[in-house]
């Protein structure tokens, strides 16, 4: 079942230099309705402000991917 949640719905965060949307629940937002996607741990909409970034950090038996929609992006896998 498909149902849209407009984004004044969404949990948000902005720490300045990321700014992100929360599709269901991640971190401090709690959403019981928007809640147990099976395996699917994370949805978020992220804007990164231009040179900054995520500090390197792990991510255990997780696969991430990364779309984007404007500029570049420069990612390092280790």
């Amino acid at each position: 079942m498909l149902r849209k949640l407009p984004k004044e719905d969404m949990g948000s965060s902005n720490l300045g230099w990321l700014e992100s949307r929360f599709h269901f629940s991640f971190a401090e937002y709690h959403n019981w309705h928007n809640m147990n996607f099976g395996v699917l741990r994370v949805l978020n909409d992220d804007i990164v402000k231009p040179k900054s970034g995520f500090d390197t950090h792990p991510h255990r038996d997780m696969e991430i991917i990364s779309y984007v929609v404007e500029g570049e992006s420069h990612i390092k896998i280790h």
